[in-house]
């Protein structure tokens, strides 16, 4: 299983689009920008970075043997990872990149018996709602890094979306991330989604977050989590991908600063890729990746919607 090492984030850089290549922990990715591109607006920046010609630039070089042996110890930082939320849609692919690869991996699962029959490998009860502080604290016994791929699930809460939303996306995982501090989890990646903080930055009118937050406050929820997090002192990566989509990825995958993107779809894929990715490279630590497909145009699609 090939995991990508993909994070080259400088302060300048607006966005970086890795194309659809083959390549491995041996590989060197190295951005450069316009240096102009510091004088531009966040929004000109975004749509810079679509635009051939202006966009930043992404080449793949082979690593030298000290690169190889960077790569090498770097991979070795985390080694036993819990995914919470193992047995959905994004959360499945995660677990099953990780228990293919060099990691000592463990899903997360509120109902063992019933995981059991889609997941192999090692299954341990996790119940962010309802598992008390030290119960989650000895799930958790023994990894240095956590996964949050973890949400409410509107279409089994139809009655009582906002009760759910905060209760999984809030409550829960803050509980959740206490419970790392406790247990001495090293590094944690949560799966949130674009325009959680969409309200910072005007976007409270966009279509997307309208939509999205329709669904029981739950990027307003979303939100207190990726703060509480931010806080905890623990090492952390927050993605945050556009619209989710089932099917393999057709187009590159476009890195963004935080609160950039208010539209824009991406493979489940990807994302499960990039929450492998963040585990072990240090350039994504404490950083908040906003991630989307990109097939050459501005995004105009998030969650299903015509922008």
């Amino acid at each position: 299983m090939k995991i990508i090492q993909l994070f080259a984030l400088l302060p300048s850089a607006s966005a970086f689009v890795l194309p659809q290549t083959s390549f491995d922990s041996r590989t060197l990715l190295q951005a450069t920008t316009d240096e102009q591109s510091s004088s531009f607006s966040r929004r000109d920046a975004l749509q810079t970075a679509f635009v051939g010609a202006t966009a930043s630039v992404l080449t793949f070089l082979p690593s030298s043997p000290a690169f190889a042996d960077e790569a090498e110890a770097s991979s070795s930082m985390i080694k036993n990872v819990v995914v919470a939320g193992a047995t959905g849609q994004t959360g499945s692919r995660i677990y099953e990149r990780l228990n293919s690869s060099k990691f000592v991996t463990t899903a997360g699962v509120r109902n063992v018996k019933k995981a059991g029959k889609s997941l192999t490998g090692t299954l341990k009860q996790l119940d962010v709602v309802e598992d008390s502080l030290d119960t989650l604290t000895e799930t958790l016994s023994g990894a240095d890094g956590l996964i949050i791929a973890c949400g409410m699930n509107p279409g089994k809460n139809l009655l009582r979306m906002s009760a759910a939303a905060r209760e999984v996306d809030n409550v829960g995982t803050c509980k959740l991330i206490d419970a790392a501090k406790k247990a001495g989890v090293k590094k944690v990646v949560l799966v949130s989604s674009i325009l959680t903080n969409g309200r910072a930055w005007g976007q409270e009118d966009s279509p997307g977050f309208k939509i999205t937050n329709a669904f029981g406050n739950a990027l307003d929820e979303k939100l207190v989590a990726e703060k509480y997090l931010r806080a905890s002192g623990l090492d952390y990566t927050i993605v945050r991908p556009g619209g989710l989509q089932a099917k393999a990825p057709t187009g590159a995958l476009s890195i963004n600063p935080e609160d950039t993107l208010n539209s824009g779809e991406i493979s489940r894929d990807l994302v499960a890729d990039v929450c492998v990715a963040a585990l072990n490279d240090p350039k994504a630590n404490n950083k908040v990746l906003e991630i989307i497909e990109n097939d050459g145009t501005p995004p105009k699609v998030f969650n299903g919607l015509n922008m």
